[in-house]
C-alpha cells in the first residue's frame, strides 16, 4: 500500500512539475515573438524535433551528387525561397527571421551542420511546427524532392560560402515594393542617358 502511495506522489508531482513548465514556457516574457527562447525552451524543441522525425528518414542518404552545376541551382534556389528568413549566409539574421519567436537557427553552426542529410531533407519538405519553418512538399514553385536534395547540399556548403557566390545570390532575393520602384528608377535614368548619347553619336558621325 506504501509503495503504491508513493508511485502516485511521483506520477503526481511529475504532472504538476510538466504543467509548470509548459505554464512558464507559454507565459514567458509572455506571449511576446521578441522573447529569446530558455534553455529549457531550446533542450525540449531539439528533442520533440528528434522524436519528429522518423528513424527511417534520418538514415536516408542523399540521392543527388554534389555537383557544381547543382549547388549553384540550390544557392539561387535558397536566395529566392529561403533567404528572406535565414539570410543568403544562412544566419538568419534578417528582418522577418529576427522577428520570428523562435529565430531561425544559423545554418552554419553544428546544431544544423550535425543532421544528417535525411533530417535535413526531411525538415526541408515537412517543416517544423509552432515554428515559422513551413513545408515545401507542397509547394508548386519550390520543384519537388530532387530540389530539396540539392538544398541538402548547399546547406553543408554555406559555412564555405564565398563572397562571390553572396553578391550573386542577392541578385535572386525577393526585391519589396521599394526596390522594385528604385530599379525602375535606376533603369529609366540609364535608357534616358543612352537615348540623350545615340542622336549625339549620330550627329557626330554625319560630320
Amino acid at each position: 500500500m506504501k509503495r503504491r502511495t508513493l508511485v502516485i506522489i511521483i506520477v503526481v508531482a511529475a504532472l504538476v512539475g510538466l504543467v509548470a513548465a509548459v505554464a512558464a514556457l507559454l507565459l514567458h516574457d509572455g506571449l511576446s515573438a521578441r522573447a529569446k527562447p530558455t534553455r529549457l525552451e531550446i533542450v525540449i524543441a531539439g528533442n520533440a524535433r528528434h522524436l519528429a522525425i522518423p528513424a527511417n528518414a534520418r538514415l536516408t542518404q542523399n540521392p543527388v551528387l554534389a555537383s557544381t552545376e547543382d549547388l549553384r541551382d540550390a544557392r539561387l534556389h535558397f536566395a529566392d525561397h529561403c533567404a528572406i528568413c535565414h539570410g543568403n549566409d544562412g544566419a538568419g539574421d534578417t528582418l522577418i527571421g529576427s522577428g520570428l519567436y523562435p529565430k531561425p537557427p544559423d545554418l552554419r553552426l553544428p546544431e544544423t551542420q550535425n543532421l544528417t542529410d535525411g533530417e535535413l531533407f526531411w525538415i526541408i519538405e515537412n517543416g517544423v511546427r509552432f515554428t515559422g519553418m513551413p513545408s515545401f512538399a507542397s509547394d508548386g514553385e519550390h520543384g519537388g524532392t530532387q530540389e530539396s536534395w540539392k538544398l541538402v547540399h548547399f546547406i553543408r556548403h554555406l559555412p564555405h560560402l564565398t563572397a562571390a557566390e553572396r553578391i550573386e545570390m542577392e541578385r535572386y532575393n525577393p526585391k519589396g515594393p521599394d526596390d522594385r520602384e528604385e530599379e525602375q528608377q535606376e533603369n529609366d535614368f540609364l535608357n534616358g542617358a543612352t537615348l540623350q548619347r545615340k542622336p549625339e553619336s549620330q550627329d557626330h558621325h554625319k560630320e
